[in-house]
């Protein structure tokens, strides 16, 4: 059952949406199938609904996530919109948006809570994913569920929880998914091969990661890569970051950190994961966030990305102790 307080927010998000006619969503910069998946899901769904409606879901595109579709350019004029930012905790992790030239902003976020930024706020940390709170909201209002936007919003949660395997996987995340399958009887097997299908340069570039990674004795595994090194390996920052997810499974590490160069941005990005210290912490004192055991930042150069390194070894210390 849900609490009167949960259907009361669906009920207003619905009724916001309703009433705007041009509508514009956001989430955090580096997407990953998340992000994706509940901004152009939830496109594809308002428009479904309201077909008169102007919906945008836009951001910087990600070659690596290319398969989710096309995304938007943001409309010069937007004083008279309404504003959905989705898996994004805090204000400065957005992606080209600001929030002053909006009329009014729902926030929809899974991630531990950073800073009140929206008129309407769906914020809930036991959500597995973003794309599990939009499923939720289509399926308690008389938002309309179709088979494109489903296979959106499956893609963004089996990448948010890798195929139900972290923790905050939950009896909910399975009968939101049993409910969207029943519902638009989508392919789901079809969807893993443009999850997981990778090129040889980039099984090639996981190696190297592999072969070069610095173990500490505290149990932290980092490697830094940059602008000359991606070049080598022929690969860019977003395939870079994303190599984080094939270290899962490195007995003699806890937490492991990928420091890469995005010379577009001319900053260092950070991907973070862990298998039991909480990281998401260390990556608030680097003006980044996420999960427990999974989060990330943008950070100004390699020498901050030293001190970074510090923070999160004596977390492993710690850990370890």
């Amino acid at each position: 059952m849900l609490g009167r307080d949960r259907v009361n927010t669906f009920k207003k998000i619905y009724k916001m949406i309703k009433k705007y006619n041009t509508i514009v969503l956001a989430r955090h910069i580096g997407p990953d199938p998340d992000a994706l998946g509940s901004t152009l899901g939830l496109k594809e769904i308002i428009n479904y609904t309201f077909p008169n409606k102007s919906v945008y879901a836009v951001g910087a595109p990600a070659s690596k996530h290319k398969y989710f579709g096309t995304l938007d350019e943001l409309p010069s004029n937007t004083e008279d919109s309404l504003l959905i930012v989705l898996d994004t905790p805090n204000i400065n992790r957005i992606d080209g948006i600001n929030l002053k030239n909006f009329k009014e902003v729902i926030k929809i976020d899974h991630h531990p809570f950073v800073e009140k930024f929206g008129n309407i706020e769906l914020v809930d940390e036991t959500s597995s994913s973003a794309c599990q709170l939009v499923m939720e909201l289509v399926f308690n209002t008389k938002l309309k569920l179709n088979k494109s936007a489903a296979e959106k919003l499956y893609m963004g949660l089996i990448g948010d929880t890798n195929r139900f395997l972290y923790s905050y996987t939950t009896t909910k995340t399975f009968d939101l998914v049993s409910s969207l399958i029943k519902e638009t009887k989508i392919d789901f097997t079809s969807l893993y091969e443009n999850m997981y299908i990778k090129s040889l340069k980039e099984v090639r570039f996981q190696s190297y990661v592999i072969m070069n990674l610095i173990v500490t004795e505290n149990g932290l595994g980092y490697i830094k890569l940059d602008q000359e090194l991606l070049d080598e390996l022929e690969v860019d920052v977003a395939t870079a970051t994303n190599a984080v997810n094939g270290l899962s499974y490195i007995d003699e590490i806890y937490v492991w950190v990928i420091f890469a160069y995005d010379k577009q941005n001319d900053n260092i990005r950070v991907s973070i994961r862990s298998r039991g210290p909480i990281i998401n912490e260390v990556a608030t004192h680097f003006n980044g966030g996420g999960h427990m055991y999974a989060s990330g930042a943008r950070i100004k150069d390699f020498e901050v990305a030293d001190e970074f390194i510090k923070e999160l070894d004596e977390v492993c210390k710690q850990y370890k102790n």
